[in-house]
C-alpha cells in the first residue's frame, strides 16, 4: 500500500464532515428565510417516490392539519386556536424552541415518513405537523373599527391567498374577506403559504359578495375594485377614511356583479412592457397605496 493511501483517509473524512456541516448551515439558513416568507417555497419539479400511491386521509369538517415550523409555531402561539395533537421529529421539536410539557396537548415524536403518510410525500413539512380546529368564524360588523380591508372575488389558488394574507398583515389590514365558494378553505397549504399570517388576521368567508360589499358600504367603507380597464389610476381614486380593496380571480378578474357593486373601479398603471401582475403582487401594491392615502 502506498504512502498516499495510508495517509489520505483522514483528510478526506475531515473534508467530508466539513462539507456536511456547511451544507446543513446553508439548508438551515434557506429554511429560515422560507419560514419568514423572504424566499418562496420551491415547487417540486418531479414527484417524490410514493407520491403516486398516496391517498389523502378523509378529514372531518372540523379537522385541520397545519405544517411547517413557522406556521405551527404561530398556531401554537395563537390563543384562539383549539389544538388537538402535535406530531414532530426530535430535530424539529428542538427548532420549534417550545416547552412541549406546557402545550396542554399530546406531543408525539415521529419520523418524517410518518408525517408524509398523512400530508403526502410532496408536503414540505420540516418535520412538524399540528392537528387543530378551524379558527372561530368572524363577522363583518366586527370590522367597523378597521380603516383598511382586503376583499377577494373568487381567488382560488391557496398559494396566492396565503401570499395576500402576508401582505395584508404587513400593511395592517383589518381582514381578508372572500367568498365561501371558489375560494380556499383553511388548510395546511394555505397556512404554509401565509407563513404565520393566518393566525394574525381574520379570514372571513361570506356567502354573497355583493351583499357583503353593501354591508361594508353601510359601515362607511369606500370599496375600490382593481381592474386593468379601470377608468382612473388607483392613487387618484381613493376617498374617505375607510377603504376596502377588491381583487378578482386569477385570469378572469372581477365578476360583472362585483364591478357594478363597488364604489369605484381603478387600475394600476404600470409603465413597463408587462401590464398585468399576479393577484398577490397587485394586492401588495394596492395596500401600499391605500396606506399612503389613509396616512395611518
Amino acid at each position: 500500500m502506498s504512502k498516499d493511501n495510508k495517509t489520505g483517509g483522514k483528510p478526506t473524512d475531515d473534508k467530508s464532515a466539513k462539507d456536511t456541516h456547511y451544507a446543513n448551515l446553508r439548508r438551515a439558513h434557506r429554511d429560515s428565510k422560507r419560514e419568514r416568507g423572504e424566499i418562496p417555497t420551491p415547487t417540486p419539479q418531479k414527484r417524490r417516490r410514493g407520491a403516486e400511491d398516496w391517498k389523502p386521509p378523509a378529514l372531518a369538517p372540523d379537522q385541520v392539519y397545519l405544517y411547517g415550523l413557522h406556521t405551527v409555531r404561530a398556531a401554537l402561539d395563537n390563543k384562539e386556536r383549539k389544538n388537538v395533537k402535535l406530531s414532530v421529529t426530535q430535530n424539529a421539536l428542538a427548532r420549534l424552541e417550545i416547552d412541549a410539557d406546557t402545550l396542554g396537548i399530546p406531543v408525539e415524536t415521529v419520523s418524517p415518513q410518518d408525517i408524509d403518510k398523512v400530508l403526502g410525500p410532496d408536503a414540505i413539512h420540516q418535520g412538524v405537523m399540528l392537528e387543530t380546529r378551524p379558527l372561530p368564524v368572524r363577522r363583518l360588523e366586527a370590522l367597523k373599527g378597521s380603516p383598511l380591508l382586503l376583499v377577494l372575488d373568487q381567488v382560488t389558488d391557496p398559494h396566492n391567498v396565503g401570499a395576500i394574507m402576508r401582505s395584508a398583515v404587513a400593511f395592517n389590514a383589518g381582514a381578508v374577506i372572500t367568498t365561501q365558494r371558489h375560494s380556499p378553505t383553511e388548510s395546511g397549504v394555505l397556512a404554509k403559504s401565509a407563513s404565520g399570517a393566518l393566525e394574525l388576521i381574520p379570514y372571513i368567508q361570506i356567502t354573497n359578495l355583493s351583499d357583503a360589499l353593501g354591508e361594508l358600504h353601510k359601515l362607511g367603507f369606500f370599496t375600490i375594485g382593481l381592474d386593468s380597464e379601470g377608468p382612473a389610476p388607483l392613487e387618484s381614486t381613493f376617498s374617505g377614511d375607510k377603504v376596502a380593496l377588491v381583487l378578482g380571480s386569477e385570469g378572469k378578474g372581477l365578476r360583472q356583479k362585483t364591478r357594478e357593486t363597488v364604489s369605484a373601479l381603478a387600475r394600476l398603471d404600470m409603465p413597463g412592457a408587462i401590464k398585468s401582475l399576479n393577484v398577490s403582487n397587485a394586492a401588495a401594491i394596492g395596500l401600499y397605496a391605500a396606506r399612503l392615502h389613509l396616512k395611518v
